[in-house]
């Protein structure tokens, strides 16, 4: 018995001494004091919210606190980065504003009709009345102003290194229309673009005698020759050169049959020698396939994907931009409308192959001149 009452003394006796913590407290000095943990507010990315851990069981946490929808915009940043963010909203244009994260759009032509109806936004808070912006994509555009993407560079894809044969630049530069032709196993598509990005023409034409029996030569001069009757006048004529390899030995008679479309392009369009000291450029030339996919980011390896995303999107702005890439009459624009939709299997790669390489053309003559 007495025994058993110092044991129970001596529990009691420790607990007194252990502090509100029990018997789960530390000695002092047993380990290191170590710092609280943080992890940042995915709203506003200032505030800090701990994090429970050993070492914080201790520790008298007072976090900031996140920014919450009842919080103001404007106490979620400093003065400075306030006025840089409102002198970024007050200031740039439409096509600026596109530029900032969940801007591109509709978003920034409502900043633009805001401020012009009510003047310029004097509080971050204020931002919030414009249509299609709430508080948490506000907090985004605001953060995208103040730590902006920074842009890959892209690799400048340099035209006369693509073009063959080689010809004087200023030839090129002067030229005020081309018409850009792709073959494919069926049809041959092209594309009349001048200089100013006008789409003059652009359809395809079937080729019946394509790939039919053992490449007879008769029939495909029929079909080049069809083909050649209705091209418009141009000062030049870009025939895509396609890049098949040499290794897969079963696209060998695809292989053939575009050499021998392009040889007969070639012999039809340009009906003299063409000789490297004369002071007359050639007609025809040919365009590599592969510098098109890298300039439209097509490219997936060495393997070249559909441009038809990229076409709809032209004939998109060509209605709704002021300044767009390439401006189309509205004939053409209704009868290719739905022309190249998803899953429709109608085709159409080669009439967009066409404009996209007439658009190469004329984008990458432009960057190297500069």
């Amino acid at each position: 018995m007495l025994v058993a009452r110092r044991l129970v003394s001596t529990f009691i006796q420790r607990g007194n001494n252990s502090g509100p913590s029990g018997l789960f407290s530390r000695p002092h000095g047993a380990f290191p004091e170590l710092e609280p943990r943080y992890l940042q507010c995915t709203c506003c990315w200032r505030s800090r919210v701990p994090v429970a851990g050993f070492e914080t069981l201790n520790a008298n946490l007072i976090p900031t606190a996140p920014c919450t929808d009842d919080l103001s915009l404007d106490t979620c940043f400093t003065a400075d980065q306030r006025e840089v963010i409102l002198r970024t909203l007050n200031n740039a244009t439409e096509l600026e504003l596109a530029g900032v994260k969940l801007l591109r759009g509709r978003k920034s032509v409502n900043i633009v009709d805001y401020r012009t109806k009510n003047g310029p936004f004097r509080s971050l808070e204020s931002v919030v009345n414009v249509p299609l912006l709430k508080h948490k994509s506000a907090l985004v555009v605001f953060n995208s102003i103040l730590n902006p993407l920074k842009k890959e560079k892209k690799v400048k894809v340099q035209l006369m290194k693509f073009i063959k044969p080689e010809v004087d630049r200023a030839w090129l530069e002067e030229a005020t229309s081309i018409v850009s032709i792709i073959c494919g196993t069926n049809k041959v598509a092209w594309a009349h673009v001048d200089r100013g990005m006008m789409v003059l023409d652009w359809q395809q034409l079937d080729c019946p005698n394509f790939l039919k029996g053992t490449y007879i030569a008769s029939s495909y001069l029929n079909d080049i020759s069809n083909v050649v009757s209705q091209l418009p006048p141009a000062d030049f004529y870009l025939v895509e050169k396609p890049s098949i390899s040499l290794q897969n030995t079963t696209l060998f008679p695809i292989m053939a049959h575009m050499r021998s479309v392009e040889a007969m392009l070639f012999a039809l369009l340009e009906p003299k020698i063409y000789q490297t000291d004369s002071n007359t450029p050639p007609r025809v030339l040919n365009m590599m396939r592969l510098a098109v996919g890298r300039h439209f980011g097509l490219m997936v390896g060495e393997s070249r994907t559909s441009g038809a995303q990229a076409v709809r999107q032209m004939m998109t702005d060509s209605v709704t931009q002021k300044l767009p890439r390439l401006n189309f009459p509205q004939d053409l624009l209704l009868k290719y409308r739905n022309a190249f939709q998803m899953g429709r299997g109608r085709g159409g790669e080669e009439l967009c192959d066409a404009l996209l390489q007439a658009v190469a053309f004329y984008e990458l003559l432009s960057e190297s001149s500069r």
